[in-house]
């Protein structure tokens, strides 16, 4: 495959090396030689060791944990790729680290996922492909052309070949989910559910309401990150409470940071099914009930459909 002006040359940062590879194969290009390397001190240093000049380059990194070592990585190997004259630069980040700070949260507080973006931008990149932003409107923080691809379909395909669809009910584990929830109802067209969690006052426990009659039901958690595994496993609870036959989850980006693997394992989920945005740890790979969807393919054609300047929202429809 080749670009319309120019080649295709992948740039993989250590954050995800294997779902870089797979990208590669599914692309039939292979990874362009660099090395991204820590001096004594654990500055970073790159160096691009093939010719990019004049190239179409994509590079592969999630800023997912360690969070700030990861950033940096990508934004010296832009600067490195602007330095030596490629073409165009894009920033295919999987799993887009400080997603959830998108807002002030309250007085004084940051709004960091712009500032990231404004550190990417300047940094050298041309455009950012990403997957599942945590809000939407982050694309608008960008001053560049953003991509936001969605798991949806890969996650609909899934659900199809291991539920029997007439007794599926999707469920959003918060309010503020809803929208992605209903989206994959609809696709599948399974009826909505809502967990309301909500406490009542400071320093009390907080109280899980389910908005829909799921008893009977095979009910689907959807949402886009799971973090420490909190919310997931007291929705589950919640929803088995009110009758439900059984509760799995399907989320984008499995951060699962801490104790999360372990509390997954020990929760009356029957399974969670994330995908390789962010590779995955070695407690997740040994969970007996936490499954890995990969998203090579998905990005692989996103980034074909880029070089050779076709849709990428067509991919959806």
């Amino acid at each position: 495959m080749s670009a319309k002006n120019g080649s295709i040359k992948l740039v993989a940062g250590n954050s995800n090396p294997v779902l870089a590879q797979e990208i590669a194969t599914s692309l039939n290009i292979p990874l362009t030689k660099a090395s991204v390397r820590r001096f004594a001190d654990m500055e970073i240093f790159v160096e691009i060791q093939e010719n990019v000049r004049g190239s179409d380059v994509f590079i592969l990194q999630s800023t997912s944990f360690p969070t700030n070592d990861h950033l940096m990585e990508l934004l010296i190997i832009t600067d490195a790729l602007r330095r030596a004259s490629a073409r165009r630069i894009t920033a295919v980040i999987p799993y887009f680290g400080y997603a959830r700070q998108d807002r002030k949260a309250g007085g004084r507080t940051p709004i960091s996922a712009k500032l990231v973006a404004i550190m990417i931008t300047h940094a050298g990149a041309d455009r950012v492909m990403t997957l599942d932003l945590h809000a939407g409107q982050i694309q608008g923080f960008f001053d560049i052309p953003t991509d936001n691809l969605y798991a949806a379909p890969l996650m609909v395909r899934d659900i199809k070949e291991k539920f029997d669809l007439a007794n599926v009910m999707v469920v959003s584990p918060d309010v503020g989910g809803v929208a992605r929830a209903r989206g994959l109802a609809k696709r599948i067209n399974a009826p909505l559910a809502i967990v309301d969690k909500r406490r009542e006052r400071p320093g009390e426990s907080e109280v899980m309401n389910v908005i829909g009659d799921v008893a009977g039901y095979t009910c689907i958690l959807i949402d886009d990150i799971v973090d420490s595994g909190g919310t997931l496993v007291n929705a589950a609870d919640a929803l088995l409470k009110y009758g439900a036959k059984d509760v799995s989850a399907y989320l984008t980006h499995g951060v699962l940071s801490g104790g999360a693997a372990a509390r997954i394992a020990n929760s009356k989920l029957k399974e969670l099914v994330i995908t390789d945005s962010i590779q995955p740890t070695e407690a997740v790979s040994k969970s007996p009930n936490i499954r890995v969807l990969s998203v090579a393919s998905l990005i692989a054609e996103a980034i074909g459909r880029t070089a050779s300047e076709e849709s990428v929202s067509s991919l959806f429809d």
